[in-house]
């Protein structure tokens, strides 16, 4: 994509960010969010493909980015420290993103299409972990199980790090894993 039509997808989320601020998610159509970002109906769609998907704008790189490093950590490490070692290597693509996914993320809380979205984008992550540690020779019962746990280890890890950028996102991943550790030996 060339420089100019990534500066207009950045205008597109930062004008429609401030408009659910202000009006609210379902209160603020399409043709507001171009006119405030200073382009075109035309232009969103060919940016996104309606309103809801500019939420999750990133998820296809993100999830390229974690089964490509999920598949790229040695053969011997159980699922959950691939897994582990493999959100390590998103923590740029989370940092580069956070002006944008802190604000969103209070208005997906806020917005039931949005949280039913974000919970179909969650799923979908699952899925795909799913099958870098199928690939890697994981248990087809129990690879699901280690996915699932784990996108949700990280989602308390990234919670925790919007609440207190003061500690860094990898320390965050780090902890997570250790508390599911500890939880798990509980268990016993």
């Amino acid at each position: 994509m060339p420089r100019s039509g990534e500066a207009a997808r950045r205008r597109l989320q930062q004008a429609a960010l401030e408009l659910f601020a202000e009006r609210g998610f379902d209160q603020t159509p399409v043709e507001a969010i171009a006119a405030r970002a200073g382009v075109t109906e035309r232009t969103f769609y060919r940016h996104f493909a309606d309103k809801r998907e500019m939420f999750f704008d990133g998820e296809t790189e993100l999830r390229d980015l974690l089964v490509r490093a999920a598949t790229a950590v040695p053969h011997g490490v159980k699922p959950l420290p691939a897994l582990r070692a493999a959100f390590h290597e998103a923590v740029p693509l989370f940092e580069r993103n956070r002006p944008f996914t802190e604000p969103a993320a209070r208005i997906i809380a806020e917005t039931p299409a949005l949280r039913e979205r974000s919970l179909a984008k969650h799923a979908l992550l699952v899925e795909a972990l799913t099958g870098a540690l199928r690939a890697r020779g994981a248990d087809a019962g129990t690879a699901p199980l280690y996915a699932q746990v784990a996108m949700d280890t990280l989602t308390v890890a990234t919670h925790r790090w919007m609440r207190d950028p003061s500690v860094p996102l990898h320390d965050q991943i780090d902890l997570a894993f250790r508390e599911l550790r500890l939880a798990a030996a509980a268990l016993k």
